[in-house]
């Protein structure tokens, strides 16, 4: 049974967690290829809501195994505290899988990435000061820890020894902060080792083994595709993976093995931090999206710049990740709008442009040209069928649909877990 990856096509936070969730129930392992606790997901079952950070959706899901795949920065201390809170609430976690080759998140990271981004002041990147990029930066940089590495401490002592020999002349010399000491870093993380000993397996074979089997693997990417460190909005960006190619060397899962690459895309456009946004409302328009649609970021609590949909990004998200569905969420926030604005094309120094431009600079100075929907006033919420939908709504999934150049195969009407339109079948 081939694999399915399911990612972020515009900045992230587009509802991944809800549309994995809502395929948890008919996957056997929902596994999470990169990212760290800087990407949040909010899930609503029933009338409970959980906020995910680091765990994959598939947790809530009783049948499916969840895992943590090779290529996410792990924090320990965060994951113990998100695995108590869940078997808080009665959510069984016992059937979590970790990566050994997974790298960890260590309070040496964590500084370094707020120091900098203090550092840059007026240049700064908008990092949640997680230390996600500076664990990553060592991974490339091959001086990083790894979970495996917590279950040696002759390994843990040296590598982290190495790591804090430059990293503490940099904080001491550079930033004017306190030296860190290796031996509380390495008593720190060797109390973790027996925590979470038991979740430890080699996750690539147990996944290639289950796909041999039959069993249905869902792939989950953190953040979205234009905060990909190599296709996104750089300097503005994460320091992973999030598109389709991630999901392969993130999980050691090959790309032949992959069937379908489902698109999470927003009604609208958001984004947190800092960066280009051709689409974004500093008005009222803007203000209303974001307290409707509650647009507040699930893990740092920022409010999210909101702005039209932008079909130009959307179609360079179905190129790079090669997107076979769309999972369009939140239409209902757009429910009282008279008429709703849709980015067709950007206009570049006088140039109309209709695909996204590669330059950092053109995209800085990028217009949006819009083109103007009939809005709907119908509550939607209740909606089980496409047909159920006003004839504006429907006209205006139509529309996205062909903008953006994949079929739209289920649609969100609301947060709830039953709140979904299902036009085609994932799985």
């Amino acid at each position: 049974m081939p694999a399915l990856v399911l990612l972020g096509a515009q900045w992230g936070d587009e509802g991944k967690g809800k549309a994995t969730d809502l395929l948890g129930g008919s996957v056997d392992y929902v596994v999470r290829y990169q990212g760290g606790n800087n990407a949040g997901h909010t899930v609503v079952v029933g009338d409970q809501k959980y906020a995910l950070h680091l765990l994959p959706s598939g947790i809530l899901s009783p049948g499916c195994t969840p895992v943590i795949g090779n290529g996410v920065v792990v924090d320990p201390a965060v994951l113990l505290s998100e695995l108590s809170g869940l078997n808080e609430r009665g959510v069984d976690t016992s059937k979590l899988l970790i990566s050994g080759n997974a790298h960890l998140i260590t309070p040496y990271h964590q500084t370094i990435d707020k120091v900098t981004e203090r550092f840059l002041g007026n240049r700064k990147i908008g990092t949640t000061g997680r230390g996600i990029g500076p664990a990553y930066a060592d991974k490339i940089n091959r001086v990083g820890i790894r979970v495996q590495d917590l279950f040696d401490e002759s390994i843990l002592q040296q590598k982290v020894d190495a790591a804090l020999n430059e990293k503490n002349q940099i904080l001491v010399k550079i930033f004017n902060r306190r030296a860190i000491s290796t031996a509380q870093v390495v008593e720190e993380y060797l109390g973790y080792a027996e925590q979470i000993k038991g979740y430890v397996t080699d996750t690539a074979l147990v996944l290639n083994n289950a796909l041999d089997e039959g069993k249905v693997v869902l792939m989950e990417g953190g953040q979205g595709t234009l905060l990909d460190v190599d296709h996104g909005t750089y300097p503005f960006v994460t320091s992973s993976n999030p598109t389709s190619g991630g999901a392969c060397t993130g999980s050691g899962v090959g790309p032949t093995k992959i069937s379908r690459v489902i698109g999470i895309l927003k009604a609208y456009t958001t984004r947190v931090g800092s960066g280009p946004f051709p689409t974004e409302l500093l008005d009222a328009d803007g203000d209303r999206l974001r307290t409707v649609g509650h647009e507040f970021g699930v893990t740092t609590g920022r409010d999210r710049r909101c702005g039209w949909f932008d079909a130009v990004i959307a179609r360079y998200a179905t190129r790079v990740n090669g997107l076979t569905d769309f999972f369009l969420t939140k239409l209902d926030i757009l429910t009282g709008w008279e008429q709703i604005p849709v980015c067709v094309a950007y206009e570049i120094d006088g140039r109309r442009v209709e695909e996204l431009p590669y330059s950092q600079s053109d995209f800085h100075h990028a217009k949006p040209v819009y083109e103007y929907l009939p809005g709907w006033s119908e509550d939607i919420t209740k909606a089980k069928s496409l047909s159920d939908l006003p004839k504006n709504a429907q006209a205006y999934v139509k529309a996205l649909e062909e903008m953006s150049g994949a079929p739209i195969s289920a649609i969100g009407v609301g947060p709830g877990r039953t709140e979904t339109i299902e036009i085609n079948s994932f799985v």
